[in-house]
């Protein structure tokens, strides 16, 4: 198991409480959890079923929050984050895979 300093440094521990959370974001706990229901970010339960969220659910949260504010609803804005994600990956991936070639040739 990780120890508590490594965990910090993760960007998926969710190390963030719902109210901190929305703070953070400057979203209210309605919108997260609106969030979480239109399947953008799905944040852990705590041992009580309180929610946690990690910086990288907050950055996405804030995107959104960001989309909606200049007019996108918020389903299209949840679908384009989570595109724009999947797309980001995928660069990703093709950029190791041709490293690898490259190193391989």
């Amino acid at each position: 198991m990780a120890q508590p300093d490594d965990m910090f440094g993760d960007e998926d521990y969710p190390a963030y409480t719902m109210g901190r959370a929305a703070e953070i974001t400057g979203a209210s706990q309605d919108f997260l959890r609106r969030l979480g229901e239109a399947k953008l970010i799905t944040p852990l339960r705590s041992s009580g079923g309180h929610r946690r969220y990690s910086r990288y659910q907050l950055r996405l949260a804030a995107r959104a929050r960001e989309m909606v504010e200049q007019g996108t609803a918020l389903e299209a804005a949840c679908r384009i984050i989570i595109l724009e994600d999947q797309l980001e990956e995928a660069l990703r991936q093709n950029e190791n895979y041709r490293r690898q070639q490259e190193a391989g040739a």
